[in-house]
């Protein structure tokens, strides 16, 4: 019991990246088409390079949402605190509607820690140890694009098919088993992720909801992720209360003596 709870709320974290808001910034309306300043659909290069100017910069990101969770047909509403540190580290609290934290993450390029503070359990493991729900191709950095709404640089490559449809940029492509599907809005920004692992049917599908100005930036104001791997089924509703970019930040972490490691 106590491994499957654990097991449920890692994935949450790895599945679960200015002036701070007080409420939500203003949305920015999307356009009737995309900048018709693009480059020619026959220049995939440019159109890569542009597509990925619009990612948002930053050193630091502090978001705090307030999230549906559904884990296998069993719904929660929490609040989940995310910090980033670009390219080095991602840390989640997750805590119940009475402000109790019920588990906490640290997760790095090499490793992740996961304190069950619910069952008094923790878990460290190298970073392989996402592979278990996801594909081999997942890394860190694609899970700090997804929860930044930046592109994944993964997949914005040469070999990568970029094309039109119905007047907005939709880029398909393949790595090794991963394959995957990204749509974009008339901002130019990700409207859409599909990844599928056509050997386990493992899945993935990340929605982005509307944009709001972050620094002169495009943050989005909410995310819809939903989970497939073998049994599990995992989808996390996130509407972002707060978003603070290139501000200090702290990443605690400590485990409690009493606390059970468990593999």
């Amino acid at each position: 019991m106590k491994r499957n709870t654990l097991n449920s709320f890692l994935l949450i974290a790895v599945v679960a990246t200015t002036i701070a808001c007080r409420a939500k910034k203003a949305i920015v309306s999307l356009p009737k088409q995309a900048d018709s300043t693009a480059v020619s659909t026959t220049k995939k290069s440019e159109n890569i390079k542009m597509l990925r100017a619009n990612d948002l910069s930053f050193n630091t990101l502090s978001l705090k949402a307030k999230a549906s969770l559904n884990i296998n047909g069993n719904s929660n509403n929490v609040t989940m605190n995310f910090r980033i540190q670009k390219d080095e580290k991602i840390w989640v609290s997750i805590t119940a509607i009475a402000g109790i934290e019920v588990a906490r993450a640290l997760i790095t390029p090499d490793s992740i820690k996961v304190r069950n503070n619910f069952q008094s359990v923790y878990l460290k493991k190298p970073f392989s140890y996402v592979h278990r729900y996801t594909n081999n191709q997942v890394d860190f950095s694609l899970l700090q694009a997804i929860f930044s709404g930046n592109t994944i640089a993964a997949f914005m490559k040469e070999d990568a098919v970029l094309v039109q449809e119905n007047g907005l940029w939709v880029l398909n492509g393949q790595q090794q088993d991963l394959a995957y599907r990204v749509l974009f809005n008339t901002l130019l920004k990700a409207a859409e992720d599909n990844l599928n692992d056509v050997k386990t049917g493992r899945a993935l599908k990340v929605e982005y909801g509307a944009y709001q100005k972050v620094n002169a930036a495009l943050f989005p104001s909410s995310i819809k992720i939903n989970s497939i791997a073998g049994k599990q089924r995992v989808s996390i509703d996130l509407d972002f209360l707060k978003i603070e970019s290139n501000v200090p930040l702290e990443f605690p972490f400590s485990v409690p003596v009493k606390y059970e490691v468990i593999n």
